[in-house]
Formats: structure tokens, C-alpha cells, sequence
């Protein structure tokens, strides 16, 4: 029995060990996968930072076509939306396209804009040299925004790749981080006088 009573408590130390590498690898997964999908640009996220546009040679001979997707996080309020759905564009040529939101709650809401690629491997080509994405969007009650991003694509895209999805998720970020006046939205709409 006394045996029988050691090999049980290795086991049970084992089955420990096991269950804490589990949890722990668990753990570090995320933080693992963000690390090997910045190292090979396969996880669609775009930089946060403004690219620097140079006059570079435009490639005409190229078509890429742009596709831009809008969605709102649970419980954001707001209408949004591309105001171009698609557009085609020539590598190492510079485009804007503009989005509209628009506040329909009856308070101050700060949003943030989070944008995605797919497929993932083209978000290394997308340079955006301004882009809405890049700051929270305070808007007061009712009121309306047109806000631009302006792009190119570098003409290092791989030849494959003719189409590509952009997609930006609007989430509600009022209460976190820093606060910011409505006054601080640089594209912020002249609101209607009430009664009109």
C-alpha cells in the first residue's frame, strides 16, 4: 500500500505540473501571437502612426481595388459609415475616402476606431498618411462628422494580390483613458439650429 500511496502522489504532482504549464501557456498565448503577427504581418492590423507620403513612381500599370467595411462595436450608438464603398487604385498613388458618423444619443460619446485588413498580409502595404483611426472622435448629442483617410498602397504588394477588404470597428471608449472636448473633433460638422 505505502507503494501504491507514492506513486499516487507523483501522479497527482504530474497532473499539476501539467495543468499549471497548461494555464500558464494559456496565459502567454496572446501576447505570443501578437509578437509572431507583427513579425509576419499576417494579423491585418495596420500601423497606428502616420505614414509619411513621398512622390513616388505611381505603378499604372496595376489595379488594386479597395473595399472599406464599417461596423460598430455592441452597444455603440452611432451611425457609420464609407462613404466610398470601393475604390480602385494604382500602387504608390495617393487617395483619400471619407466616412461619415454621426451621433444620434442624447450625450457625448468619444469613439475610437480600430481597423482591420484582410488579407492580413496586404496591411503591410497600406500606409495611411491621415487617418481618423489614429485619434478617439469625441461627438456631442446629434451631432455629425465627416472624417477622412487618406492612403496609399505600396507598390511592394505582392502581384497576387489584387483586392483587399478594409474594415474599421467603431467602439465606445467614453470614461476611458483621456477625456477630450467636442471642440477637439478637427472634423466635427456645423450642427443644424434647432427648429430647422
Amino acid at each position: 500500500m505505502n507503494e501504491q500511496a507514492k506513486n499516487n502522489q507523483k501522479m497527482v504532482i504530474k497532473l499539476l505540473v501539467i495543468v499549471i504549464g497548461m494555464f500558464g501557456f494559456g496565459f502567454a498565448l496572446v501576447p505570443l501571437y501578437d509578437v509572431f503577427c507583427d513579425l509576419t504581418g499576417i494579423n491585418g492590423k495596420t500601423s497606428n502612426t502616420a505614414a509619411v507620403y513621398t512622390p513616388i513612381e505611381i505603378d499604372k500599370s496595376r489595379t488594386v481595388s479597395v473595399e472599406f467595411i464599417t461596423r460598430t462595436n455592441t452597444g455603440m450608438p452611432w451611425e457609420f459609415r464609407a462613404e466610398t464603398k470601393r475604390v480602385k487604385v494604382h500602387p504608390g498613388e495617393l487617395n483619400t475616402v471619407n466616412f461619415y458618423v454621426r451621433n444620434p444619443a442624447n450625450k457625448q460619446i468619444i469613439a475610437q476606431a480600430i481597423p482591420s485588413v484582410s488579407p492580413g498580409l496586404a496591411a503591410l502595404y497600406l500606409n495611411k498618411t491621415e487617418c481618423f483611426c489614429f485619434n478617439q472622435q469625441p461627438l456631442s448629442a446629434g451631432a455629425e462628422a465627416t472624417m477622412p483617410m487618406q492612403f496609399y498602397v505600396d507598390p511592394q504588394l505582392p502581384d497576387d494580390i489584387t483586392f483587399f477588404t478594409v474594415q474599421y470597428t467603431l467602439f465606445d471608449v467614453t470614461g476611458k483613458g483621456d477625456s477630450l472636448a467636442v471642440n477637439e473633433n478637427p472634423y466635427l460638422r456645423e450642427q443644424p439650429e434647432s427648429g430647422k
